[in-house]
């Protein structure tokens, strides 16, 4: 008897530790949805404070294998070597062969804290250009390869000479981090935070395209500072009609402005690139992550960071008029207050009623807890379209299939890479591929779809 009693007190033991760990971890698997459910109860700083005591060991195994990975990279050298290959299957049973090359930037370093500003210099994005691929690290620093080379043990990476640390140093500013890259045309465009002492702006530069050195200068400069670093910032790029882009910048936790038309702050605006005229495209945004324009439906697609959950997928169509385009913030949002900016909430009466009821545009779709939403594609496959979202906390690529006229999600799947981070995707249509920017390594990934 007493034999049985301690084989079913380690069961138990064993049955907890692991759950519990799973609960803490920093890892989000929307596929568990009995250790979902628990998640959205548990304080996440309490949740933070469990896993880095009580399963110090399984955190710093965890740890010490990122930093294999770092060590294997340094000792490969910068040459974009293959070091992981495998296949993939979705939470659907779609299957996909994954290939990721090491990237010469710094890593994420998460015991600096997700708002560290050195951290804000590690987050890296891409670009597919013709038969190239552009990689800018939040430094700054440009690097490219040939898309043919993804078929090789190497990407044989190339780094573009450009003045971003001269520009930086003659406007005696202070590099905070590189936000996004675009492509159109022959003119390469980033989105870029700087410092200088007036505070913390937001900005777009320009450089015409080409491999030999980018000479990137101002071309969008929106003269709003803010007082304190954080990351809600935005920063997206994208094509738009009629010799227009896209910009999407963030509330930097500056709660009125978003729905103010007179701060550039919670706003996606449309830029033209001859002019530099500007146009409010939409309102009442807190953090836009991913940026899409459909030109077929005539409609932009945004991703978004909600607070205490409440990461967002929106929608606007343009062809609508009947409505404003706001989208509520901070006055609705589907998540809830931070610990720390519940006062502000509760003396303004916000966060009390949904977006519908206030008049505002409501999301196609929400995840509470968060998953760290970041860019957006949509495609026509077979006459069906299909949305692709990237997430960092749940390391996921969530696939959606829209009706029609891309008023709601019909289906859903996904596809979960275990401890990773995804900054940014591409699709390229030659390849029939997707680039993927992974954060933790840092490296590219390469997901090719077999059925």
């Amino acid at each position: 008897m007493k034999k049985y009693l301690i084989i079913l007190f380690l069961s138990v033991f064993l049955v907890s530790f692991f759950g519990i760990w799973q609960i803490v971890s920093k890892g989000y698997d929307r596929q568990n949805k009995l250790i979902l459910a628990i998640k959205k109860i548990v304080p996440s700083h309490f949740a933070r404070k469990v896993r880095d005591t009580i399963f110090y060991i399984p955190n710093l195994k965890e740890r010490n294998r990122i930093l294999n990975l770092q060590v294997k990279k340094f000792e490969q050298g910068l040459d974009g070597e293959l070091f992981n290959k495998k296949s993939i299957e979705s939470k659907k049973g779609k299957n996909f062969n994954l290939k990721e090359f090491f990237l010469p930037f710094p890593r994420l370093d998460l015991r600096l804290g997700w708002a560290a500003t050195e951290n804000s210099k590690r987050a890296h994005y891409l670009e597919v250009i013709d038969d190239k691929v552009l990689v800018i690290s939040g430094l700054g620093q440009t690097i490219y390869f040939e898309k043919k080379n993804i078929s090789q043990n190497k990407l044989d990476q190339k780094e573009i000479p450009n003045n971003i640390d001269n520009y930086i140093k003659l406007k005696n500013k202070k590099l905070i981090g590189i936000r996004d890259i675009f492509f159109d045309e022959d003119q390469l465009f980033i989105s870029i935070i700087h410092k200088d002492e007036k505070g913390f702006t937001i900005n777009v530069l320009k450089a015409k395209y080409n491999l030999d050195k980018l000479n990137f200068q101002p071309f969008f400069i929106t003269n709003e500072y803010w007082e304190n670093y954080n990351v809600f910032s935005g920063g997206r790029l994208e094509k738009f009609n009629k010799n227009k882009i896209l910009f999407s910048i963030g509330f930097a936790k500056n709660y009125e402005a978003p729905q103010k038309t007179s701060s550039f702050l919670g706003k996606i605006i449309s830029i033209d690139k001859l002019s530099k005229k500007f146009e409010i495209v939409s309102i009442g945004h807190r953090n836009p992550q991913g940026l899409y324009f459909s030109q077929a439906n005539n409609a932009i697609i945004n991703t978004e960071h909600g607070p205490y959950g409440g990461d967002e997928i929106n929608i606007n169509f343009l062809n609508d008029k009947s409505k404003e385009k706001n989208f509520g913030w901070p006055i609705s949002s589907t998540g809830k207050p931070y610990p720390g900016e519940k006062h502000i909430f509760e003396k303004k009466k916000w966060l009390t009623k949904t977006h519908e009821q206030n008049g505002f545009i409501g999301p196609i779709k929400s995840f509470t807890p968060a998953i760290g939403i970041s860019e957006i594609l949509l495609r026509k496959e077979n006459k069906e379209n299909k949305m692709y979202a990237s997430s960092l906390r749940a390391g996921s690529i969530y696939i959606f299939d829209l009706d029609n006229d891309l008023k709601k999600i019909v289906d859903e799947d996904r596809v979960f890479f275990k401890e990773q981070r995804i900054r940014d995707l591409e699709y390229d249509s030659e390849l029939d591929v997707f680039f993927i920017l992974f954060e933790y390594t840092p490296s590219v990934g390469v997901l090719k779809r077999i059925n």
